[in-house]
C-alpha cells in the first residue's frame, strides 16, 4: 500500500506558494500602475507651471527613469526586504498624494512674499519689493516638480529589487525566472496605469487624481502588511501610518481641489471668479474694476496664458474678422476654427451671414461662454457675464457649433464638398505640440480647399515683436500650402502688445488690394477704417530680411513650436536680466 501523504504535502505547499505569487505579483502590478500615474501627474503639472509643456513632460519622464535606476541600486542597502518594502509603500503614497499640493503651496508663497514684505514695511501699493533673492526663490519653486519627481523615482525604483528578494525568501531558494516574472508584472501594471490615466484620471481635477491613485497604493500596502506582518518590524506602527494615510486621502479628496484653486489663484493679479480644469486645458476667468470703465474688466486665461481682456478684445477681434470679411466677395457662409469664447463669431454675425460654423475642441469652454445643450455644468452668473460679452452668439440661429478636433473635422468637411466664403482661424498660440498640427502645411492645404476661390482666410499669428520667426513661419507655411497671395498685418493690443495676423486669398488680387478698393465699409466698426487697415500692413525696414532662413512648418516637424518656444524663453531671459 502506497502512502499519499508526501504528495498531499507537496500539493498544499505548491498551492500556498501560488497564493504568495498571486498576491506579490498583483501588488507589484498595482504599484507599477500607481507609479506611472504619479509620473504622469507630475509631468502634467510641471508642464502647466513651467509653460513649455513638451520639454517639461520629457524632462520629468527622463528624471524619473534615471531616479528609478538609482533607486534600484540603493535597494541593496536594506537588509530586511519585508520591512523596507512596507515602509516604502507608505512613503510613496504620502509623496504621490501630497507632492503637487506642496509644490503649489511653495510656488504661491514665492509669489506672495514680495507683496507681504511690501505690506510689512508700509510701502506704497504700487511699490513691490523685487530683487535677486525673490527671483531665485521663484526659480527654485518652479523647479520643485523635478525634485519631487527625483524622490518619487528613487522610491519607485526600489520596489522591484525588494519584491524580488521577498519572492525568493518565500520560495526559500534561488528563482531562475524571478526577474522576468517581476518585470512582467511591472510592465503590465504600468500599461494598465497608462490606460486608467488616459480614460479616467486625465479628466479628473489633479488633486482628486492624485488622491485616488494613492488610495490604490495604500490598499496594496495594507494587503502586503496583512499577509506578511510577521516578517515586518514595527508592523503596528506601520498599520497606524496606513490608517493616517487613509484619513489624509479623505481630506485631500474632499478639500484638495479647493485648496489647489486657492493656491493657483494667488498667481493671478486680479480676483479669480472662475477656475476649472477641463479635459483639455485649465480655464481661469479674472475680474477687476477700472476707473475708466463702468463694467468690470474680465480676462480669460488658458493654462496660465492670457487669451483676451474685455478691456481691449474688440481691437483684436475686429482685426481678426474684418479684413477677411472685407476681402471676401460674398459673406453667406463663414467658418471659424477655434474661438470657443464666441467673440469672433459675435463679430462675424454683424455681417449679412446666412450660416456661420464654429469648430472648437473644448465643449466645457463653449458651455462656459453660453452654448446651450452641453453636458457641462457652469456657474450661471459667470456664464451670463461671459455670454453677454459675445452677445449670446453661440446660440444664434445662424450659428452651428461643432465640438470636435478641427484637424479631423476639416477632413470631414472636405469629404462633404463644403465651401466657405471666409475662413477665420482663431486658435491659441502654437505653445503646445498638439496645437502645432493646426499650424501645419497639411492643415492649411485642407483649409485652402474649403475656401471659395473668391474668399479670404485670416489667421491669428502670434506676436511679430516677441516671436518674429514664428510669425513669419506661419505666413510661409500658408504660402507653401498653395494660397496664391499671402500677407501679414499687425496692430497694438494694450493687453498683449504688438500682435499679428496672416491673411490669404486663393486667386485674384491680394487681400490688401481688395480692401483698398472698398470705398465704404458695408458694416461700420468702432475701430477700423480704410487708413487704419492699410497702415496695419506696413512693417519696419528689414523686418523680413531673414525670411529665406525661416522654415515652413510641415506636419510632424514641430518647427513652429520650436520657434515659438525659443522666442519666449529668450524673452524671459532678457526680462530677468
Amino acid at each position: 500500500m502506497t502512502s499519499t501523504t508526501p504528495n498531499t504535502t507537496n500539493v498544499t505547499g505548491n498551492v500556498k506558494l501560488l497564493g504568495h505569487d498571486i498576491l506579490l505579483i498583483s501588488v507589484m502590478a498595482i504599484l507599477a500602475g500607481c507609479g506611472l500615474i504619479y509620473e504622469y501627474l507630475l509631468s502634467h503639472y510641471a508642464g502647466r507651471i513651467l509653460g513649455s509643456v513638451e520639454s517639461a513632460i520629457y524632462a520629468m519622464i527622463g528624471t524619473m527613469i534615471v531616479a528609478m535606476g538609482i533607486g534600484a541600486f540603493l535597494a541593496r542597502w536594506f537588509k530586511d526586504p519585508f520591512t523596507a518594502f512596507a515602509w516604502l509603500e507608505s512613503l510613496i503614497a504620502l509623496l504621490g498624494m501630497t507632492s503637487i499640493l506642496v509644490i503649489a503651496s511653495i510656488i504661491a508663497l514665492s509669489y506672495t512674499l514680495p507683496h507681504t514684505f511690501s505690506s510689512l514695511y508700509n510701502l506704497p501699493v504700487d511699490a513691490v519689493i523685487d530683487g535677486q533673492v525673490f527671483e531665485s526663490f521663484q526659480a527654485v519653486a518652479r523647479f520643485l516638480p523635478y525634485i519631487f519627481g527625483l524622490m518619487l523615482g528613487i522610491f519607485i525604483g526600489m520596489e522591484i529589487p525588494l519584491i524580488a528578494r521577498i519572492r525568493q525568501h518565500v520560495y526559500g531558494r534561488f528563482l531562475e525566472n524571478n526577474a522576468g516574472t517581476i518585470y512582467g508584472a511591472d510592465y503590465i501594471g504600468a500599461g494598465i496605469g497608462a490606460a486608467i490615466w488616459v480614460m479616467i484620471m486625465l479628466a479628473l481635477p489633479i488633486m482628486q487624481a492624485a488622491a485616488w491613485t494613492a488610495l490604490f497604493n495604500i490598499v496594496a500596502g495594507l494587503i502586503f502588511l496583512w499577509r506578511y506582518h510577521q516578517h515586518v518590524r514595527f508592523a503596528k506602527l506601520l498599520l497606524v501610518c496606513h490608517l493616517l494615510l487613509l484619513g489624509l486621502f479623505v481630506i485631500l479628496l474632499s478639500y484638495g481641489s479647493t485648496w489647489m484653486k486657492d493656491l493657483s489663484n494667488v498667481l493671478y493679479k486680479d480676483k479669480v471668479i472662475y477656475s476649472e480644469s477641463t479635459k483639455y486645458q485649465h480655464v481661469v476667468v479674472t475680474e477687476r474694476l477700472s476707473r475708466t470703465q463702468t463694467a468690470p474688466i474680465n480676462d480669460l486665461f488658458l493654462n496660465g496664458r492670457l487669451q483676451f481682456s474685455s478691456a481691449d478684445e474688440q481691437i483684436y477681434h475686429t482685426m481678426l474678422v474684418y479684413p477677411a470679411m472685407l476681402a471676401a466677395n460674398r459673406h453667406d457662409k463663414v467658418l471659424i476654427i477655434g474661438g470657443g469664447d464666441g467673440l469672433a463669431l459675435r463679430d462675424v454675425l454683424k455681417w449679412p451671414v446666412k450660416e456661420a460654423t464654429l469648430i472648437d475642441l473644448d465643449g466645457q469652454l463653449l458651455s462656459l461662454f453660453g452654448l446651450q445643450g452641453q453636458p457641462f455644468p457652469a456657474l450661471p452668473q459667470i456664464t451670463e457675464k461671459l455670454s453677454g460679452l459675445n452677445n449670446n452668439a453661440l446660440n444664434d440661429p445662424r450659428a452651428t457649433v461643432i465640438v470636435a478636433d478641427a484637424f479631423l473635422e476639416v477632413e470631414k468637411m472636405l469629404d462633404q464638398g463644403r465651401l466657405f466664403d471666409s475662413i477665420i482661424i482663431d486658435l491659441p498660440d502654437p505653445n503646445h505640440p498638439d496645437l502645432n498640427k493646426l499650424y501645419s502645411d497639411y492643415f492649411y492645404n485642407h483649409v485652402r480647399q474649403l475656401l471659395a476661390p473668391d474668399g479670404a482666410l485670416s489667421i491669428q499669428s502670434t506676436s511679430p515683436y516677441h516671436a518674429k520667426n514664428a510669425f513669419i513661419s506661419i505666413a510661409k507655411t500658408v504660402k507653401h500650402a498653395g494660397f496664391t497671395h499671402v500677407e501679414q498685418y499687425q496692430q497694438n493690443i494694450p493687453s498683449f502688445g504688438q500682435w499679428g495676423w496672416t491673411i490669404a486669398t486663393r486667386a485674384g488680387q491680394p487681400a490688401s488690394e481688395r480692401i483698398k478698393q472698398i470705398a465704404e465699409f458695408p458694416v461700420p466698426s468702432n475701430w477700423v477704417n480704410q487708413e487704419y487697415l492699410q497702415a496695419a500692413f506696413a512693417f519696419p525696414n528689414r523686418f523680413f530680411e531673414n525670411n529665406k532662413a525661416i522654415e515652413v512648418n510641415r506636419l510632424g516637424t514641430g518647427v513652429l513650436y520650436d520657434y515659438y518656444r525659443q522666442a519666449w524663453q529668450t524673452e524671459a531671459e532678457l526680462y530677468k536680466n
